[in-house]
């Protein structure tokens, strides 16, 4: 395992559609397992891959940590939502997105068929927060992030926090 980069707002990659991930093997246990780290090491509840520069299907979940409800650590590899209803309003932020939070309203429950690190295919129901929070990484997959989900005057608010991370990603980057 290893502990990764977390790319911030602004780069491309958060913003392309990932590839379906068609080769269960080591080294998508070796990303999954990366994905667990670096989500714990920077204290997150879920983490794609794409927020990782890596433009595959691929999200870890784990709201145990900030939720009473009944959840596990989950790897959810091609994950399509089959079915949703309710909605939920909640306050969302991303590790992609330091600092910057929102209100956003999700569905509160779903239904989601994914294959699990060995290629087995799986369907599930899901509520409540860890249903948000699938939501929320599988919209990185599809290069949407949650302040997309934001009003436009919303949105509009968060300008400046937005360009300022931007800003910084690239000052790193120029660095290295």
């Amino acid at each position: 395992m290893s502990l990764r980069t977390i790319i911030l707002y602004g780069h491309p990659t958060l913003r392309q559609r990932a590839a379906e991930v068609t080769e269960f093997g080591e080294g998508l246990r070796t990303l999954v397992e990366d994905l667990f780290e670096t989500m714990g090491t920077e204290r997150g509840i879920g983490l794609a891959a794409p927020q990782i520069n890596v433009a595959e299907r691929v999200i870890v979940v784990d709201p145990t940590p900030v939720t009473e409800e009944e959840s596990r650590p989950l790897a959810l590899i091609n994950p399509e939502i089959a079915d949703y209803e309710g909605q939920s309003t909640l306050e969302e932020g991303c590790l992609s997105i330091p600092g910057v939070y929102a209100e956003v309203q999700r569905p509160a429950r779903i239904r989601v068929r994914y294959r699990d690190v060995d290629g087995g295919a799986q369907e599930e129901t899901f509520a409540d927060l860890m249903a948000r929070v699938i939501l929320h990484e599988t919209d990185h997959l599809d290069g949407k992030l949650f302040v997309d989900h934001l009003s436009a005057m919303r949105r509009s608010l968060l300008t400046r926090k937005l360009r300022a991370i931007d800003a910084d990603r690239r000052r790193q980057a120029m660095r290295l």
